[in-house]
């Protein structure tokens, strides 16, 4: 975004780069914080709070329009006093007035555009708004006028519409679980639910826009392994093929874009963003481990490939998203026509590439062609050619645009990565994952972590900044669980298990269930939402119950059984509500529901035999946990689960102790015994 060195305002002393994308406006924006309230009260203003990120195409477009126009400016600044709040550094924050916007307007997205009292209580909700009225869009300049003249004129009816939304969701927020129990039948209904919006023709649920949401093809996939249900799993695979062959995944660069505005995943809203890459890593390593399909495979290493290529930061974490925009033009970085792929490859080269990916001269956006495998027939194999293609002309593309890079490093995106790093490990063979999931669980620690071992929310140039939330918990302690198993580091559990005692202390809800978003000390907002939703991330909750599940069969230990069970009632109570935004959740109920197994492994080598290893990767289907004792590790695994003192480890070898609906089998001397079932 182009800034006016000519203004300045108080966001140049921020961190975060949507704020400082906006720091030239002529609009005299505050951050969210004290000062701003108090002024407002002083001088007897409302409040204008914007809500966007940086890589948000229409939060470019308002900010072009509207925050870099003088008479918006003159407005704002003289009848109100602006806020502007980067929703990934702020996600409570952002949490909070999208609730508000949903209630009032039935939808919400960003930019997100609220009006308030000095006291944060809102009276106006909506989205982008463009400068001037169009037809059946309300302009800014006439809702800021018509707003400045009711807080003149009229303003009890808009302070008593706030006070009715504050009490609506306070207490929306407050209701209690009830008496929903975790059951088979809902897992079921869900299943159903999915099958009736299925996209048969093209995958993915319902109309365009297509959104990605990997966190439930991850639920279908494994619920068609422990249910032995055909159907969810092709839904699935449909989905993630279909996905793979259209230009929302980038043929070129690797890495998917952020949601499809087509039905047939072609033409894409082209940011890309961390956690929607993790979990489609999360998706494809869970799609091969289940198929043995090497498509997964591929598409899953591309990924991993375009996260460790964009978004890595030296200092260890990831960067946050890629930007839509070049040239202030959405997806320009993008397109490709045909000349320009000769140019690049030479007339033989590039005619087969353009065959392959549908480069054509007429194009299929804005002129030109998104790379896609739509009409490929054999979209399934790509030669070593194919891929030194590939490589030319995403060096050309990157040569001739370049596009902006949200680089804060976000603790709640970064667990994902870290949880789908550590799977693809195990699963896939991939050393090199394990050894980037490891260096990003050390950045966590030591950069995303204050002196007390709270978690923090966002890194940047050297400052890690607000209060973690409950999704950076829930997200990492679950992602610590899978480096668990990855790596059978008994620290990891320990840790795990030490961030669920920290996430039950700051945000669980004693006498209602589930957890708050925010922590029982932090800033006081309008409300504390209690997230249960699966967006286009997963919900705090919905990982909390999958986090809870996972340490009671790993520790044995009675608190997280106790917790688990509760808070599985929270999501099932979720997901009878609103199953096709659940999937985590989902997920969660149907591993703790269909039958399970345990296996503790006790051997006399210092590490994991490398028979156990490959007898994980070919059960990847079975609701299996897995423990190693050793020799080296037996006294910090006791203490992470203490039940695995009894276990004796043997002179030489290793034994296998495999128990299953509540009993114990004989143990075995060879990973080759074990039948699992």
């Amino acid at each position: 975004m182009q800034t006016n060195k000519e203004f300045s305002n108080r966001l140049k002393e921020e961190k975060s780069p949507y704020l400082l994308q906006h720091a030239n406006n002529p609009v005299d924006w505050y951050p969210w914080g004290a000062e701003a309230f108090e002024r407002a009260k002083a001088e007897d203003r409302p409040v204008f709070l914007s809500i966007g990120y940086s890589t948000c195409h229409w939060c470019h477009v308002m900010a072009h329009e509207s925050f870099e126009d003088a008479e918006v400016a003159e407005i704002l600044n003289r009848s109100f006093v602006a806020v502007k709040v980067d929703r990934e550094e702020r996600p409570d924050i952002d949490a909070v007035y999208m609730e508000v916007c949903q209630a009032l307007t039935g939808s919400g997205g960003w930019p997100l555009t609220i009006l308030m009292t000095p006291d944060k209580k809102p009276f106006f909700a909506g989205t982008y708004l463009p400068k001037n009225s169009r037809p059946g869009m309300t302009g800014l300049v006439g809702l800021l006028g018509a707003a400045a003249h009711r807080w003149r004129e009229d303003r009890k009816s808009l302070v008593d519409g706030g006070e009715e939304i504050t009490e609506f969701l306070s207490e929306q927020n407050k209701a209690k679980v009830g008496e929903t129990t975790a059951n088979i039948g809902i897992i079921r209904a869900s299943v159903g639910q999915y099958s009736r919006y299925f996209d048969e023709k093209w995958g993915g649920f319902g109309g365009a826009p297509k959104f990605p949401t990997p966190h439930g093809l991850v639920f279908l996939l494994r619920y068609s392994a422990f249910a032995g249900d055909g159907n969810a799993r092709a839904m699935a695979e449909k989905t993630l093929v279909s996905m793979y062959r259209g230009g929302i995944f980038d043929h070129i660069g690797g890495g998917f874009s952020r949601y499809s505005t087509d039905e047939k995943w072609l033409v894409p809203h082209f940011e890309k963003m961390l956690y929607d890459n993790a979990l489609m890593v999360w998706a494809c390593t869970e799609a091969f481990a289940l198929t043995k399909r090497p498509l997964y495979r591929q598409i899953a290493a591309k990924t991993v490939n375009y996260v460790f290529t964009e978004l890595i930061n030296p200092k260890g974490g990831f960067l946050s998203a890629q930007d839509a925009d070049s040239g202030g033009v959405e997806g320009k970085y993008y397109g490709l026509t045909p000349e320009e792929v000769k140019a690049v490859l030479g007339g033989g080269d590039g005619e087969i590439f353009c065959r392959r990916f549908g480069i054509t001269k007429d194009g299929n956006f804005g002129g030109k062609s998104i790379p896609n495998l739509l009409d490929c027939a054999d979209f399934e194999t790509e030669s070593r050619a194919v891929a030194a293609m590939e490589k030319k002309l995403c060096e050309y593309r990157s040569g001739r645009a370049e596009l902006g890079k949200d680089d804060k490093v976000l603790a709640s995106w970064n667990a994902l990565m870290l949880f789908s790093l550590a799977r693809a490990a195990r699963l896939l063979k991939g050393a090199k994952y394990l050894v980037m999931a490891k260096r990003v669980r050390r950045f966590m620690d030591r950069s995303l972590t204050d002196g007390r071992g709270r978690l923090l929310v966002r890194w940047r140039d050297g400052e890690a900044a607000n209060e973690g939330l409950l999704d950076d918990y829930a997200f990492y302690a679950l992602a610590l669980t899978e480096l668990y198993g990855a790596s059978f580091d008994a620290g990891c559990l320990k840790q795990a298990s030490s961030l669920a005692a920290r996430m039950t202390e700051l945000f669980g809800d004693a006498e209602n269930g589930g957890f708050f978003l925010s922590a029982k000390d932090a800033e006081p907002l309008l409300t504390r939402p209690k997230p249960g939703y699966d967006g286009a991330l997963p919900s705090g909750n919905s990982a909390a119950a999958l986090l809870l599940l996972r340490l009671s069969r790993l520790t044995g230990e009675e608190r997280w059984r106790a917790a688990a069970e509760k808070q599985l009632r929270f999501v099932a109570a979720s997901a009878e509500s609103q199953p096709l935004g659940c999937g985590v959740g989902l997920l969660a109920l149907t591993e703790a529901l269909y039958p399970s197994q345990e296996l503790v492994c006790v051997t006399s080598e210092p590490s994991a035999p490398r028979e156990l290893t490959d007898f994980v990767r070919l059960n990847a289907g079975a609701n299996l946990t897995v423990l190693l004792k050793t020799q080296e590790n037996q006294k910090e695994l006791a203490e992470a689960a203490p039940f695995t003192a009894a276990y004796p480890i043997p002179e030489s070898g290793s034994d296998y102790y495999l128990c299953a609906g509540g009993s114990c089998r004989a143990p075995v001397r060879s990973a080759g015994e074990l039948k699992i079932g």
